[in-house]
């Protein structure tokens, strides 16, 4: 019966990341536990207040405000189930990037953007509120900036070399970085990464050094370098001047990279798939596992909250590191 259980969470898990989509759509949450916050966490965001919002695949949002739990779905106004990213503004607003537009937040109600209001497109992948003020919305039909006022398109020039097996369309934007000299970088589907200086473009593809043109991540660590994390290409690291890569041969879990953090000690984690979290020291790379057997290991998003805890959304439910182990956080907790 335990290895039927986990064939069906394997089926499920491969048959809904197709290549339409490298995360889960759509998937049975029956095949896990009902104790379980939902089947999947794509997303986890702490707010100014010190809620903590857990982003789900079909679940919509949930709300943990230090007692209770609360989920908002599309009863609740919330554009879309599936949440993909989300950022705050100056004024408090949280807002959420779903399949079917953005939902901005205020509190009490929702306010929904989609391509009528001038997105891109309304599957929404990343967001980015910039140091001006301004926010970036990747769809995976290219960008839009928001002013405050009104949505509007933002072509990415550079988005015109696709790999040989794209899963997504070459204007696909999977994510979106600034960095800490204002340039700000855009992972897509099947182009690489582009970087946009406040003038000019500039594409790096495999040709430049990239392990891979399917870019799902991006991140800048403390000594400045840009961090990307591929789908089948592992890790890479540019300082500027070259790439340098990172994949299982050098130890790092797995390939297909889902997200990347940067803790606040220095330390760079991976979210892979199937193989668990990676840890980066500087100069080698560890791996933790869910030994519980709740879930197949296979990691979606890494989140380090303002107390410095590490939290990890799985496929299979929501983790927390203590002591160097997972502990499943359920619907009951512990939180603390």
């Amino acid at each position: 019966m335990w290895v039927r259980f986990r064939i069906i969470m394997l089926i499920v898990f491969f048959g809904a990341c197709g290549p339409k989509d490298p995360e889960p759509m759509g998937a049975t949450a029956t095949v896990f536990p009902k104790s379980q916050i939902s089947s999947y966490i794509r997303r986890i965001y702490e707010d100014r207040k010190g809620n903590m919002w857990l982003g789900t695949t079909q679940d919509g949002v949930c709300r943990y405000d230090g007692n209770t739990l609360k989920y908002l779905s599309k009863k609740d106004g919330l554009a879309g189930v599936c949440i993909k990213a989300m950022v705050e503004d100056k004024a408090g607003n949280l807002w959420l990037a779903t399949e079917n537009g953005v939902s901005r937040y205020h509190g009490e109600r929702f306010t929904n953007y989609t391509a009528r209001d001038g997105l891109a497109g309304n599957d929404v992948f990343s967001m980015l509120f910039d140091r001006n003020g301004v926010l970036w919305v990747g769809t995976t039909n290219g960008v839009s900036r928001f002013d405050g006022a009104t949505f509007t398109s933002f072509v990415l020039p550079g988005a015109n070399t696709v790999s040989a097996n794209p899963r997504f369309k070459a204007m696909a934007i999977l994510a979106i970085c600034e960095a800490t000299n204002g340039d700000i970088w855009f992972g897509t589907g099947g182009s690489g990464v582009i970087r946009y200086n406040g003038i000019t473009f500039t594409t790096y593809t495999e040709k430049d050094g990239l392990p891979n043109n399917s870019v799902w991540c991006i991140a800048q660590d403390r000594n400045d370098n840009i961090w990307f994390g591929t789908r089948g290409g592992g890790a890479a690291s540019y300082n500027g001047k070259t790439f340098a890569t990172f994949s299982e041969q050098d130890g790092l879990a797995g390939n297909n990279i889902s997200d990347i953090l940067m803790d606040k000690s220095g330390n760079i984690w991976f979210a892979t798939s199937g193989r668990g979290v990676a840890k980066y020291d500087g100069n080698r790379f560890s791996t933790i596992k869910d030994q519980s057997g709740i879930t197949e290991n296979h990691v979606q998003c890494i989140f380090q909250d303002r107390s410095g805890r590490l939290w990890f959304g799985f496929s299979g439910g929501l983790f927390r590191l203590e002591k160097g182990v997972l502990v499943n956080v359920t619907k009951t907790g512990p939180w603390e």
